[in-house]
């Protein structure tokens, strides 16, 4: 009897090391594990940049022409891999002719395809606008949500497009990254990241709120006009002496005042109908460009 209750297995039960190693287990440390927040140099850095890019670009805008929050949406989905001005050239026969999403989800997909073929891809295009359009007929009255869940929902919607939405239609601040953000904050370091979300993530930690939807224009105008993917223009930069990555384009002050483009080297600008306070000239339409 004394046996039975000294047995080495029932010893063994109760110091199993599976017991204890559940008990320490990574996947549970990295639970607990918090992001580095950014440094203090950064921050300031960072934020200086972005008060220099509100001197050099105090027009900054949403370079797609709209006139409510339905007509951004279509335009900021059409705009994928393509170019804005683009854009804006074809939509204004797409929109005189479908208006409104109860308009645009009882079209004919092969009209909607031949209006918006100027853009590329459209075919996968229009399947993502008209889905957009019947979503918004059936699940939100006919208005566009404005709230990243809902709008993320909807067929080719990701969270730049819907921030460019949220931010410039419903004023709510959200940062777009698109290639020229995430080009401009990898060469400023503000982050080393190149998942859209991450790179999100890491700028908005250095930004209040207030700055996200601003911030996101003048990035993107620099990285249009001046620091240019392939030569940018580093002899003609505003910014140069805050930059990092200086002396990666054209250096020389007078061959990178050719690089420059839009209004900052005197061409138009990417919109039809530009705001009040743009400096440059506007965008010709589609059958004059």
């Amino acid at each position: 009897m004394t046996a039975k209750k000294t047995t080495p297995e029932k010893t063994a039960k109760k110091t199993t090391p599976e017991k204890t190693a559940k008990k320490t287990t990574p996947e549970k440390t990295a639970k607990k594990a918090t992001p580095e927040k950014p440094s203090t140099a950064l921050v300031r850095r960072a934020r200086r940049i972005n008060r220099e890019l509100a001197d050099v670009y105090p027009y900054a805008h949403p370079e797609l022409d709209f006139e409510n929050p339905f007509e951004l949406l279509v335009a900021t989905v059409l705009s994928a891999q393509t170019t804005d001005l683009r854009v804006n050239q074809t939509t204004p026969r797409l929109f005189a002719k479908y208006p409104t999403p109860e308009d645009l989800a009882a079209a004919v997909p092969e009209e909607v395809e031949e209006l918006i073929r100027p853009t590329g891809f459209f075919r996968a295009k229009t399947k993502s606008i008209m889905g957009l359009a019947k979503a918004l007929r059936d699940d939100f009255g006919g208005e566009v949500p404005g709230r990243v869940e809902d709008l993320v929902k909807l067929p080719g919607v990701g969270r730049k497009t819907a921030f460019v939405v949220l931010g410039n239609a419903f004023g709510v601040p959200g940062i777009t990254v698109d290639t020229h953000f995430g080009r401009l904050v990898r060469r400023w370091k503000w982050t080393e990241e190149t998942d859209p979300e991450k790179v999100e993530a890491a700028v908005a930690a250095l930004f209040p709120k207030s700055e996200w939807t601003m911030l996101s224009h003048r990035v993107i105008f620099h990285g249009r006009r001046i620091c240019h993917s392939r030569k940018p223009a580093c002899g003609a930069c505003p910014i140069a002496p805050l930059c990092p990555s200086y002396g990666e384009g054209e250096t020389d002050p007078e061959k990178a005042k050719k690089l420059l483009k839009y209004e900052m080297g005197g061409f138009p600008g990417q919109r039809l109908k530009p705001p009040p306070d743009y400096p440059g000239k506007p965008a010709p339409p589609l059958a004059a460009g």
